[in-house]
């Protein structure tokens, strides 16, 4: 069985590799679509990030669907030839905050793709691997298997939408348009949002933002001297997603949150100073948004009811021989939003 293996920035190979054996609560998933997601590419490009690096080859990837080829003797949710996304979190359900419900935070998570471990968590990008009947969530029949596999991208954007509480009728401000703030556009909307602002510095996302429901672009790449009036008055937007992780921008959030609003941080830049004065004086709530837990289930359900129109962040599909350029598109923001790889011929 072939895989997508990392060995060192720039260095991916397509090898083979074992699959595990089935036991009876797992199942067998012949993998058709997988997205490449930013860490990913931090770990094509550099090898990892932050305290991250890799230690051992890897199998890349995280955000995948397929169907069911084969099932142990004790599942009962799924049955060979479904269609499935494959939840890429296990959270050990033992642990303090597992038990607290926060099993996002959980202390002896095993994730997808992950060097944060070692050994490494294997990773998705594979033809065929086997995981325990929980981690694969049932789609519907006739669902885009390319769509399916952007459940966990969806998950992490429904998640950062519920730190925010309650977006009826509220004004909500995206910053940073690529895959992750686009899909919090499209939950954002789905809270009833009343107004939707989009900023980023690239053209083409910025396009794409609108086309999922953010009602007024922002090209910031120049400065943001058109966001004046939404700074007025100590601000105008009830809830900032920040999903950058530029400084600037973080910056710019609490600028333009209104006192007492809401400011959710998606986005991973490393540490940034911050303006604790106008925190303090705004009386600002800012909240950290990690993963997801329940929302994925809530996300395959949407997908697969075709609540929600996913469709407009897949940019370009590269069959899993062509994995290098996969990369190398997936890299191009003037280009690219969501990069999916295909494995076999389900697709």
């Amino acid at each position: 069985m072939r895989a997508l293996v990392i060995h060192a920035p720039h260095d991916l190979r397509l090898e083979a590799v074992p699959t595990a054996p089935l036991g009876p609560h797992d199942v067998l998933v012949r993998i058709a679509a997988g997205g490449i997601c930013g860490s990913d590419l931090h770990y094509f490009h550099h090898g990892g990030f932050g305290t991250v690096r890799l230690k051992e080859p890897m199998v890349l990837g995280h955000e995948v669907a397929g169907t069911i080829a084969a099932v142990g003797a004790g599942v009962t949710r799924v049955a060979p030839g479904d269609k499935v996304a494959v939840n890429p979190s296990a959270p050990c359900s033992h642990c303090r905050y597992c038990r607290m419900g926060l099993r996002n935070q959980c202390l002896d998570m095993r994730f997808y793709g992950s060097a944060m471990r070692f050994p490494h968590v294997q990773g998705a990008f594979r033809e065929e691997m086997v995981v325990p009947e929980g981690q694969a969530v049932k789609m519907a029949a006739g669902v885009d298997i390319a769509l399916a596999a952007m459940c966990e991208p969806f998950a992490v954007a429904l998640h950062a939408v519920a730190q925010a509480g309650d977006l009826a009728g509220r004004r909500v401000l995206v910053s940073g348009c690529g895959p992750i703030g686009c899909l919090v556009i499209i939950a954002a909307r789905r809270a009833a949002a009343a107004e939707i602002v989009a900023t980023d510095i690239a053209p083409a996302a910025l396009a794409i933002a609108g086309e999922v429901g953010a009602g007024r672009l922002v090209d910031v790449s120049a400065g943001t001297a058109e966001l004046a009036d939404l700074a007025a008055d100590k601000g105008q937007v009830d809830v900032v997603f920040e999903c950058s992780g530029n400084p600037q921008a973080i910056a710019g959030a609490i600028e333009v949150a209104r006192p007492g609003g809401t400011i959710v941080t998606v986005g991973l830049g490393g540490d940034v100073p911050l303006p604790m004065n106008a925190i303090v004086a705004k009386e600002l709530l800012l909240r950290g948004s990690f993963r997801f837990d329940s929302e994925f289930d809530l996300a395959a359900r949407l997908v697969s009811q075709g609540s929600v129109d996913l469709s407009p962040l897949l940019t370009a599909t590269f069959p899993v021989e062509e994995a290098g350029a996969a990369f190398a598109h997936a890299s191009d923001r003037s280009r690219a939003m969501k990069v999916q790889i295909r494995f076999g011929d389900d697709f």
